[in-house]
């Protein structure tokens, strides 16, 4: 959605915080990140996807082209630098993931980025087709932005 300055707000899938860390992500998402950019949009993110990222690094972490430097200097690019908007979820926020879950889709941090952004009015930036097929199949309430669409 748009902000009252008519500034897109944005949160981003994990995925879209990946690249910051030195994790390869694709074209795709690095073409979304860039649109993003260009149009100045207010970008948020979850410290559930940072949580999920650490879980993709530490696997990524032992093979040797790792570099551990740039991953350290990404996560404080993203925590620290305010280029990014981190997001505070509520009880709300927690209780409806849940509910997701419970109508079958079994990824939380998926459930908790999907019920933050319907809470919070942002969209959410994110590649994830079966996800988008949950929210149809459900007739729930459809936040979710592919890159093509910014």
């Amino acid at each position: 959605m748009k902000s009252k300055r008519g500034t897109l707000k944005v949160l981003l899938d994990t995925s879209f915080i990946l690249p910051t860390l030195g994790v390869d992500t694709g074209e795709e998402v690095l073409k979304g990140l860039k649109k993003l950019a260009e149009i100045k949009a207010e970008v948020c993110y979850s410290c559930f996807s940072i949580l999920e990222s650490l879980w993709i690094v530490a696997r990524l972490s032992r093979g040797v082209d790792f570099d551990v430097e740039r991953f350290r200097h990404g996560l404080r690019s993203v925590i620290e630098s305010r280029k990014y908007v981190r997001i505070d979820e509520s009880s709300d926020i927690f209780n409806d993931a849940l509910r997701s879950h419970m109508l079958g889709h079994k990824d939380m941090v998926d459930n908790i980025l999907y019920a933050s952004s319907t809470h919070l009015n942002l969209k959410l930036l994110t590649l994830d087709v079966e996800l988008k097929k949950f929210i149809s199949n459900n007739r729930l309430t459809d936040p979710l932005i592919f890159p093509d669409e910014i």
